[in-house]
């Protein structure tokens, strides 16, 4: 049963919402988790997880059950057509999860739905946010459950609702961005796929980018921008965007499609994470292409950040004013993570002939030095952004905490 009152209200159930969840059972904070569906993912969405959140997430007892679920790539390549331009190796980042985890976003939301269960916590589905209102003394939301009007009064409310955020429209935040002109295919097929399953490719060519990764049953995960991609596409949809962009010298054969969807990419930041009580994180605060595979890995490092702060705050150990923290640290990630999905986004859509030619030798140049595809690896892992993720030591002593904690001051790890 949804309670009247609690300290923190999070609106959406997603890897970012659960995620903060779970760092607020294990620091004793009182807290709502609520969505609108009646269960979690069924499809498999965002497919890979970086060393950066692996890392993160290891205080969240998380990190076995996903590293047992899962395919673990070293290799990375981008590649034009039969030519590999630049190759990566994961296997020399300096973290102890010197890979890809390849892994569907759907196991991901079931081990972290298990994870809250351990906790004895519940996530309350078919529960909709109608209205988000304010004032100094907490929010209010009101909700829809069962057909039914409840009021719910929060210290705090979280947005982890999506590009679409209630909580995002509530605070009245410019969405800065636009959306790109392209759409893009999403699908998960077996394949005769002639570079094998040992590498993330991304493919560039004058028709457009497709991206082909190696997923844990065997399956493909295949990314392609598209002008105008059919609602649904097909084998014969996705058998053409790898005849068009994949290799040559060994025709790939698209043998069964179990999941496909269609979508528009945006590349959005919030201007400001947070209005006094309302917080925002994942798609609500920033979206972009999935070029890199870094969307759901920013949001869940968001979660973390914020659910120690909440923590900290709650259990006495730092003043209020330091939530602003989250902002200060965050920000500059999602900043980040736009500049590298639009960079290689735009590098692969671009049709000139002349820009390709540049775009190549760059490439091709940049895979002669080790230095710099360690750099490139660092960021694409997150493993360059971990300041960001590492909160400082409070400001002041601790005060008098209200309550004991399960687990205080949680500590990230770089």
């Amino acid at each position: 049963m949804l309670p009247d009152t609690t300290e923190v209200l999070i609106i959406g159930a997603g890897p970012t919402g659960m995620a903060l969840s779970i760092v607020l059972h294990q620091a004793g904070v009182d807290h709502v988790l609520i969505d609108r569906l009646a269960q979690g993912l069924q499809t498999s969405r965002a497919g890979v997880i970086h060393a950066q959140t692996l890392e993160t997430l290891e205080p969240l007892g998380v990190t076995q059950r996903l590293s047992e679920l899962a395919l673990k790539l070293q290799n990375f390549a981008i590649r034009d057509r039969n030519r590999a331009l630049l190759k990566l190796d994961f296997g020399k980042l300096p973290s102890r999860h010197p890979y890809l985890m390849m892994l569907p976003q759907n196991l991901t939301e079931q081990v972290f739905a298990e994870r809250i269960a351990a906790l004895g916590g519940v996530i309350h589905r078919t529960v909709e946010a109608k209205a988000v209102v304010q004032d100094a003394d907490g929010a209010r939301v009101t909700v829809v459950e069962n057909g039914r009007e409840k009021l719910i009064s929060a210290r705090y409310v979280v947005g982890a609702d999506g590009m679409q955020s209630l909580v995002r429209r509530s605070t009245g935040i410019e969405f800065d961005g636009a959306a790109y002109d392209a759409s893009f295919v999403l699908a998960d097929v077996r394949l005769d796929w002639p570079v094998g399953p040992t590498e993330v490719s991304l493919f560039f060519a004058p028709a457009g980018l497709v991206v082909v990764a190696p997923l844990p049953d065997g399956s493909y995960r295949v990314v392609a921008t598209m002008d105008d991609a059919p609602e649904k596409p097909e084998i014969a949809d996705i058998q053409a965007l790898l005849d068009s962009r994949g290799p040559t010298k060994k025709r790939t054969r698209v043998l069964d499609l179990s999941w496909n969807s269609r979508f528009r990419v945006h590349h959005r930041l919030i201007r400001s994470y947070r209005k006094d009580r309302l917080f925002l994180m994942g798609d609500a605060a920033h979206v972009h292409s999935p070029a890199g595979g870094q969307g759901m890995n920013t949001g869940i490092i968001d979660a973390v950040v914020l659910g120690q702060l909440f923590g900290d705050v709650m259990n006495g150990v730092r003043p209020e004013a330091e939530l602003d923290l989250y902002e200060t640290l965050r920000r500059p990630a999602a900043q980040e993570v736009l500049e590298l999905a639009g960079t290689m986004t735009d590098m692969a859509l671009t049709r000139s002939s002349v820009k390709r030619f540049v775009r190549n030798l760059v490439l091709s140049v940049l895979n002669l030095n080790p230095f710099l595809k360690l750099r490139i690896a660092l960021k694409l892992s997150g493993l360059s952004r971990a300041p960001l993720a590492r909160l400082p030591a409070p400001s002041r002593e601790p005060i008098a905490q209200t309550k004991p904690a399960a687990e205080p001051g949680l500590k990230l790890v770089a």
